[in-house]
């Protein structure tokens, strides 16, 4: 099994520790778009920052952000497992995972920098988004969805894919029929009348837990089907999700909660 999971726009800002070694992230192959990439994005930092921030999607009082991309290639670098935060990554705890010593080379994170990583590749403090543009090069976006078709394509293998991305990064790379979706939904009543709807708390935080849950458990389904039975003896309501409109689709399934 083989979960995908995005990163996290907020990230600690490792101390006192190398930098990123290239050729140690997860699909070493990949090092020549990711060295394109962090030379394009700290060119762009060094510019007019008016600018850089425009093409970056951030404020004036996140200008900050681009002292730390210009300086990719020599910063410190930690854990991806700690750098990245957030309630997704709260959730998950991956550093409290590691301690105890489970298993999460199964696991994968997007990112518009770096393609994808293991939890602990050693990265420094960034800010990159997969929806950017960067000057000469483009759309972020389309560089990692031709460079990453093979090298994952081949990485999965016959493995059952786990899809909880959000938003560019589940563009990045489509898995093939092997595969599940999820979507969380937030199941409350008003007045005598339930509803149903996506809740962007209920969703990062239910999808981390359930990633340290199927960590914890060292399960490794090979069908949907065999994830669906996993998922639900772990205590969660699953039910079928939007079908598909290719034949080698994805198979979605709902998970629905009432509270965190």
């Amino acid at each position: 099994m083989l979960i995908l999971i995005p990163p996290s726009e907020t990230k600690a800002v490792p101390v006192a520790s190398p930098p990123v070694e290239l050729a140690s992230l997860a699909l070493p192959e990949l090092a020549p778009v990711r060295t394109r990439l962090i030379k394009a994005l700290a060119r762009l930092a060094r510019g007019r920052a008016p600018a850089a921030l425009d093409a970056l999607g951030l404020s004036e009082s996140q200008a900050g952000e681009l002292a730390h991309n210009r300086e990719l290639l020599s910063a410190p670098a930690g854990l991806a497992a700690e750098v990245y935060t957030g309630v997704l990554y709260d959730a998950l705890e991956l550093p409290a995972l590691h301690r105890r010593g489970v298993v999460t080379d199964q696991l994968l994170i997007f990112s518009g920098l770096w393609g994808v990583l293991r939890p602990g590749d050693r990265i420094p403090h960034y800010r990159c988004s997969a929806g950017v543009k960067l000057p000469a090069l483009g759309s972020v976006s389309a560089a990692w969805r031709k460079a990453l078709r093979a090298p994952l394509a081949a990485h999965a293998g016959d493995q059952l894919v786990v899809d909880l991305r959000s938003g560019a990064y589940a563009g990045l790379w489509v898995p093939g029929g092997n595969a599940v979706t999820v979507r969380v939904l937030h199941e409350r009543e008003s007045g005598g009348v339930v509803s149903r709807s996506v809740v962007s708390h209920f969703n990062k935080a239910t999808k981390g837990r359930l990633t340290r849950t199927l960590l914890e458990s060292g399960e490794q389904p090979a069908k949907p089907d065999e994830f669906a039975w996993l998922v639900r003896s772990l205590g969660y309501l699953v039910e079928p999700g939007p079908a598909g409109t290719r034949p080698d689709a994805p198979v979605a399934l709902d998970i629905v909660v009432r509270e965190l």
